[in-house]
């Protein structure tokens, strides 16, 4: 397993911020039982194409789910909860949500406050157990109450890292925007700072035993798909 500092440096190398010391968010990872990803500027650059939008990155794929075996190794083969709470009608983000059974995609979340108190009663979780990845404006009323935030960064606008660093609305801050794999670079922290990252890559690569047993029981996940503002025209 790799020493704290060695993550910690292998990550500001490349330019990533701490804005919450290492060590906190490990601590504060111990009580993460869900990851909520927005869409948008997280999975892509944000550019839309048509009624497909924007698309997706099978590089970010594979880290979210390297993030949940990862959890099920260290967390007696207990699958995390993963969603996408999304602003938009995004038929890209419903396809790697049911491609990879997340637990759910919930677009034209106007306000995703609400999607998350409706997690939190159905699955009977506290604020404190969301860890959300985020990269803009929309998402700060999420970042305020999440128990770990982790802003996808661009260069582009300086002055909103300003402000979600200032104001300490995350807790790490990436070196690589949404389009360069900042989504991977998240989930390879995340790894890092609560499992052996080495032993859950050989364990995929093997493809048997723990992985297979994971695959398997990953695949009987059924993903709620759901519009949280149904009465919303599909392309506005």
């Amino acid at each position: 397993m790799t020493d704290i500092k060695t993550i910690e440096k292998l990550f500001t190398d490349i330019g990533g911020s701490f804005i919450t010391p290492v060590n906190e968010i490990q601590e504060k990872l111990k009580n993460v039982k869900a990851f909520i990803f927005d869409w948008d500027g997280v999975f892509n650059n944000g550019m839309k194409t048509g009624e497909q939008g924007s698309l997706f990155s099978d590089v970010d794929a594979m880290g979210t789910n390297m993030l949940r075996f990862n959890y099920y190794l260290n967390n007696n083969k207990t699958i995390p909860l993963s969603f996408i709470i999304t602003g938009s009608n995004n038929q890209s983000a419903i396809k790697l949500a049911n491609r990879e059974k997340f637990n759910g995609c919930y677009y034209q979340a106007k306000f995703k406050k609400e999607a998350i108190d409706m997690l939190c009663e159905k699955h009977n979780l506290n604020y404190e157990n969301f860890a959300f990845v985020f990269d803009d404006i929309l998402d700060i009323e999420l970042t305020k109450i999440c128990g770990l935030s982790f802003q996808v960064k661009r260069d582009s606008n300086p002055l909103f890292n300003q402000f979600t660093i200032g104001n300490k609305y995350c807790n790490y801050a990436t070196a690589n925007a949404g389009h360069e794999h900042g989504l991977r670079e998240i989930c390879e922290l995340i790894i890092g700072l609560t499992g052996d990252y080495s032993a859950t890559v050989n364990k995929r690569v093997a493809f048997r035993g723990d992985y297979e047993e994971y695959l398997a029981l990953r695949q009987q996940t059924t993903t709620e798909v759901m519009n949280l503002q149904p009465d919303v025209l599909k392309n506005e």
